[in-house]
This record gives C-alpha cells, structure tokens and sequence, in this order.
C-alpha cells in the first residue's frame, strides 16, 4: 500500500519504518515541526509534502499528531476539498474514538483507529519493541487494521467505540499509575529511612516479581502480602502508621486488594474465615 504520514512524532516515525521494511510504501510526510522532520529523516528519507501533494497520492493516510490536533486536521482536508474515495484515515490516539475524524456526513472516507498499547520512549524504543506490542483497533475497516498491525508485528484487539474512553483509563492505570504508585512507595520508604534513589532501587526488583507474577499466573493468582493471607493484624499497623494524606489511597487499594483475595481463594476452592474477612472490610471502609 501507499501510506503518508501526518505529525513526524515517535509513534508516525516508528509505523513509517516499520511499514516500509514490511513492504509498503510512505509516499511522505506533513508536519509543522522543522527538528520532528529532520528526526524523521534520520530514520527514512522521504520529502516533507504539503497537504495537497501527499494526499492524493496515497491510500492510506496516518494522522499521528497529538490527541487535540486529530479533528482539526480532518476537519482541514474536508475544508481544502482533500477528500480521496474510498482512501483511509487511520489516527493512533487511545482515547478518542475513529469517528472523530468523520467531520462531515457522507465522507467518501473510512476512519479507522490504531492504538499502540504501550509507552514509548523514544522512537529507537518504540522500533525496539514494537514487534510485540498489542493494539487496540477500533473503526469501520477493522479487518485493514488487523493487517496494518499484523505488518508491524503488533497484536491486535477489537475494541469497542462507545467504551474507548475505559479502555484507555485502563492503559493510564497500567502505566501512569504505576510510576505513582512507585512514587507513593518510595515516600513510605523515606519515611523508614531508605530515601530518594535508592528506595526506588530497592523497590524495582519487587515490582518486577510481581509483574512477572501476573505474567506466569496472571490475575487474580499472583495477589500476595497481607490482604491476600487475611492477615489483620498488618494491616491494622500500616493504617496506624501511614501518614493522614495516603490512608484514603491504600484503603481503596486494599478494598480491591480485597475483592482479588475472594477471587483467589476461590480458585483454590476456599474463602476467608467470615471473622477475618469482616475485620479486614472494616478496616478498609471508607467511612
């Protein structure tokens, strides 16, 4: 296919590199920043088109801009009359939906949505990992997207439009929220003593044996610590000990936590004994 990218960012360098070794052709590239160009090119030569010369010669066309640029730019092709039958519009943004893009009824168009399900770096980070990497596809032409992440040797997943918004509060509670709760961590450990670089390095091997647990036994199996055994008594600790501003956050934490230990006990074909499990809800209570 012939395919063009709007927006020379990390993720539109990496679909263009990866594209052209799959075989496919970039016809070139649009965007605004001069230094986002000239990195581009440092990975593939190709000319910096206008909007009237790289439209219409492609197929496929990528906008990989920022989130609150994506309309703007379809709503810019429709007013220009840059409108190709039949040709697709692909944007990558996790939270918005594919028909942000069909800005005027009756395009001649297909809108389609490409979501790389993961953080990436830099754009030799993402060339580095992309292979392996799940996507989260979602609009009018799904079996292209499939291709289209098939050829990057992505992983893909339907998802559904009017629920994009949760699915990409998902992805921000997997990462985001996982270098806050690193972050939260390594505030408890200063207050034990171990401060700054090397509480976070003493964390980081713990954290990767548990996220190495979810990968060998997934959820809610690799639950452990003192929720997981109903041990009461350590829990009771930490609430008396925790400072005020972080007691909110780890009993809605540990309610979760909670909810995860029935559903592991279950599986090994027990339950908590009614006592314990009462006196941890308790304790968890937002009240």
């Amino acid at each position: 296919m012939k395919f063009g990218i709007i927006g020379a960012g990390i993720v539109g360098t990496a679909l263009a590199v990866q594209l052209t070794k799959a075989g496919h052709e970039c016809v070139g590239v649009h965007t605004r920043s001069h230094s986002s160009y000239e990195r581009f090119c440092t990975y593939i030569k190709r000319e910096h088109l206008l909007l009237e010369e790289l439209v219409p010669d492609v197929e496929i066309l990528f906008i990989t801009t920022q989130d609150g640029m994506i309309r703007s730019i379809a709503e810019s092709l429709t007013a220009k009359g840059l409108i190709i039958p039949g040709q697709v519009w692909i944007h990558c943004s996790g939270s918005i939906p594919s028909t942000v893009l069909r800005v005027q009824e009756g395009l001649p168009v297909r809108c389609l949505s490409l979501h790389p399900l993961q953080a990436f770096a830099s754009v030799d980070n993402a060339l580095e990992i992309i292979s392996g990497t799940h996507f989260g596809v979602e609009g009018e032409d799904q079996k292209l997207g499939e291709r289209i992440v098939n050829d990057l040797g992505g992983i893909s997943h339907k998802i559904r439009a009017d629920q994009k918004t949760l699915y990409h509060a998902g992805a921000v509670v997997a990462s985001n929220y996982l270098a806050v709760l690193a972050s939260l961590a390594v505030e408890l450990f200063a207050e034990a003593g171990i401060e700054g670089k090397e509480a976070l390095d003493s964390l980081l091997p713990l954290m990767k044996g548990t996220l190495s647990n979810l990968e060998q036994v997934g959820l809610p199996q690799a639950l452990t610590g003192p929720i997981a055994r109903g041990d009461v008594q350590v829990v009771q600790g930490h609430l008396k000990q925790l400072p005020p501003n972080l007691v909110d956050i780890y009993k809605r934490l540990g309610s979760k936590a909670l909810e995860l230990g029935e559903g592991k006990r279950a599986i090994q074909g027990s339950t908590y004994p009614s006592e314990q499990l009462n006196l941890l809800k308790s304790l968890l209570s937002e009240e």
